[in-house]
Order: structure tokens, then sequence, then C-alpha cells
């Protein structure tokens, strides 16, 4: 192609080169930003196995990349969950993702209240809070300021 010629896979985009500087990101990180970035908007974003075919790395790749941006706040989380769902996150136990449905369905819950059903599931009050902190830690309580405060 010449003289400003584009065929209709191209796509113009401005990327900054901060993210070559950026501590804590590998080759993996860097290119699913820029996959990311080449999409414009946060509506038209690819699903995680589109990005990985784009990016050429395995959906594990992938996922880690994309968790990677997150942990660094390059990437916000509300749009990583939807983008890849609450289940697919590996960084969380299957503890923290039970919890987490619990969660969803009872959002206004008193700690004293979610203490006392953990006679009902076998699991133990450390073993609650430990999962609690988990999904704060990842930013899955953020949307629930309720179960941020029993969390912290």
């Amino acid at each position: 192609m010449s003289n400003g010629e584009t065929n209709e896979g191209t796509r113009s985009f401005a990327l900054s080169d901060d993210i070559f500087r950026q501590p804590g990101l590998d080759l993996y990180s860097q290119m699913v930003y820029i996959i990311l970035k080449s999409f414009g908007s946060e509506s038209n974003f690819p699903g995680l196995s589109e990005i990985g075919i784009l990016a050429r790395m395995t959906d594990k790749q992938t996922m880690k990349a994309l968790q990677d941006l997150v942990n660094l706040k390059i990437l916000p989380h509300k749009l990583f969950r939807r983008m890849v769902g609450d289940f697919q996150d590996d960084r969380l136990s299957w503890a923290a993702k039970g919890l987490l449905i619990f969660c969803k369905e009872n959002p206004h819950i008193e700690l004293h209240d979610l203490l006392e059903l953990t006679s009902q599931s076998g699991e133990d009050e450390l073993s609650i809070r430990n999962s609690l902190r988990e999904l704060s830690q990842n930013g899955y309580l953020d949307e629930y300021p309720q179960w941020q405060q029993i969390a912290n």
C-alpha cells in the first residue's frame, strides 16, 4: 500500500510508549495492552480467546497478562471481570468464588450473620475471613461496601 492507502483490516490508534517503561510488565502483558488499545473503546473489547488469538498466546498466558494489567491498575478490574467473568480468574480459590456468589445474592448481610452460617458450611471463621480478604485484594468487593467493610 502506498500514498496513505489502508486496507479494511487496518486500524489507526495512538499508543504512548509508557507501557514499555512500566515496571513489572512482561512482553505478554504489553502485547495484550497494545491489542486492547487498538480496539479503541471498552465496549468493543474482544474476549479472552480472541485476545489470545490476536496476541498468539494461549488462554492461560492471556489471562495472566490481563491479571497483571489489573494488578498494576492499568486495566480496571470491572472491565477485566466483564471480559473474562468471575470464575475464570484463577487468582481466586473455589472458596472465594463460592463466597462471591453468596455475596451477590446477599449484599447486605452482617458479619455475625455470615459467621453464623459457617456452621452450615463446614468452613470455619478463619476460612471465611481468608476468602473475604482474597476477594477484597483482587477487587471483587469494590461494588459491595458492606462486604468490603467485613473483609477489612
